[in-house]
């Protein structure tokens, strides 16, 4: 792909040949890594080397479960791989993230198919005032996130378009808007696949120390939903001040031809959006009724709605199918997009085989997983770190700081947030457990980490689709010319986030439903 060139008309070139450099060795890095689906399969075979080294030494750390001295298990043993082998069916298909991934993704398939969400961000752009574009831009990119993809193939480029079309430098669109779609990744008022997902990771983790751990898929929303106005006012001033006027003197050359157009909404589609929102409103009020009793059966038996035990809570995942589900068949039957009920299966289906890796990252996953628990080198690993941690006497603030630093790091090279957090969820957490934070708090630190680099990483999936999104205004946009613009917001971000969850915790906000800060 083509870098930007030199002139002096253009956004400045040292920095761009130092980040140029600086990510050619990132990228030479990063593509000797393995495949994410092989890397867990590698560490498991890890697993099991070093489970049958350590299951001969004995250990002065006490195991929190049984208070005993804590002892690895050989997986190498015979017993231990007949376990393997006739348990490997079960180990799959119990893997708590990958059920409620895809039956979250069933219904915001539906949805995405039959153009609810693309109709739902269509109209919030076209009432938003010129004065209001930016942070219009970055909110819908934030919602964008419920529909997996959306955001990077829908709004990024609108972002692009819509800027043009309002006299304002289109990259400055694309920037602010990726800095929403990737930079805010986890922050979003509205709940989507993504929480359900990292939830079950780090409850898989929370179990290395205490088996009977549960971790609400809505136990980080308050800290996200909160998150969204921090990362919309800064990527709305970011935007605004820093990258728009750098931009002033980058000539626009693109193709017209090639340019994409702003689409509106037509009769169908307005008359469709208007009968699913009015869907989606009734069923969020048919909830809200039907909870509000004292009684109702979706309350515990102690009366509590966010109670573990309460069927609300346990509903989560399928209620964010019904509330995608019905409104985008809604929308699909009175805008015409869906003709009969073939059509809302083939929106299943057609999400169903987009995930196929992730099934495939999910079955080595859960292997790698199940071995690491039953060893106990997870355990091991989580005591010795919390001794040395509780050594070092760092204050706990410093501790989650590391953890986001590191976990920002790594995300430069594995740019998947799942397949990050089912290889560090396991230590982290009992980890952390151990010096007294809790899952929440954990997973909080990591969703921070996780999200600011994705937008200065061309190991990211959709980086170079974004680069191509730009070159169509400006031809000569290459990488280095895209991470320049990227990197005020990612450096911006990972430093007022972290400090915002800081103050978050030490204000003692609530995280989310059923999230403490510490443990037990």
């Amino acid at each position: 792909m083509a870098q930007l060139s030199n002139p002096p008309d253009t956004i400045p070139d040292k920095p761009t040949r130092f980040i140029d450099r600086a990510l050619n060795t990132i990228e030479v890095l990063g593509n000797k890594l393995p495949d994410p689906a092989a890397l867990f399969f590698l560490l498991l075979i890890v697993v099991w080397i070093l489970s049958a080294v350590f299951s001969t030494m004995q250990f002065s750390e006490i195991d929190p479960r049984n208070q005993q001295p804590l002892q690895i298990k050989n997986q190498l043993a015979g017993a231990s791989i007949a376990a393997f082998l006739s348990s490997m069916v079960t180990t799959f298909t119990s893997f708590h993230p990958l059920g409620v991934v895809l039956v979250a993704l069933l219904g915001v398939g539906v949805a995405e198919h039959t153009g609810f969400i693309n109709a739902c961000l269509k109209g919030m752009l076209s009432f938003t005032s010129a004065k209001l574009l930016t942070p219009m831009l970055v909110t819908v990119g934030l919602v964008s996130h419920t529909a997996a993809d959306a955001g990077y193939v829908l709004v990024i480029p609108l972002g692009g378009v819509i800027f043009a079309a309002a006299g304002r430098h289109p990259l400055a669109g694309i920037a602010g808007t990726f800095a929403g779609v990737s930079g805010g990744f986890s922050a979003n008022f509205v709940p989507s696949s993504l929480d359900p997902l990292l939830a079950g990771f780090t409850q898989m983790g929370a179990r290395v120390i205490d088996a009977e751990r549960v971790v609400n898929p809505l136990c980080n929303w308050y800290f996200t939903a909160a998150s969204s106005f921090l990362i919309i006012l800064v990527g709305w001033f970011i935007t605004d001040r820093v990258i728009e006027p750098r931009l002033r003197r980058v000539e626009i050359d693109g193709d017209p031809a090639d340019m994409p157009k702003m689409q509106t909404l037509g009769p169908r589609e307005t008359r469709g959006l208007y009968a699913g929102l009015g869907a989606l409103v009734l069923g969020v009020a048919s909830l809200v009724l039907s909870s509000a009793p004292g009684g109702s059966v979706l309350r515990a038996p102690d009366g509590s709605l966010t109670a573990a035990n309460a069927p609300l809570m346990q509903s989560i995942v399928p209620l964010i199918f019904l509330l995608f589900l019905i409104p985008g068949a809604v929308y699909g039957y009175v805008a015409g997009t869906v003709k009969s009920h073939r059509d809302i299966i083939k929106g299943m289906s057609t999400t169903m085989s987009t995930m196929g890796y992730y099934i495939v990252l999910s079955f080595f996953a859960a292997l790698f997983i199940a071995a690491f628990t039953q060893s106990n080198l997870g355990a091991l690993l989580a005591l010795k770190g919390a001794n040395v941690l509780k050594a070092m006497a760092l204050p706990g603030g410093v501790t989650l700081m590391g953890i986001i630093l590191l976990t920002a790091t790594v995300n430069l090279l594995v740019g998947s947030a799942s397949a990050k957090w089912a290889l560090l969820a396991p230590i982290f957490v009992p980890m952390l457990m151990t010096l007294g934070f809790s899952p929440e708090l954990t997973q909080a630190a990591y969703r921070v980490g996780d999200s600011t680099t994705n937008i200065i990483t061309p190991l990211m999936p959709y980086f170079p689709l974004v680069v191509v999104y730009a070159q169509r205004y400006v031809k000569r946009t290459g990488i280095g010319t895209l991470v320049s613009l990227m990197l005020p917001y990612s450096l911006t971000f990972l430093v007022l986030w972290t400090v915002f969850l800081l103050v978050y915790w030490a204000l003692g906000i609530p995280l989310g439903v059923q999230a403490p800060y510490t443990y037990p």
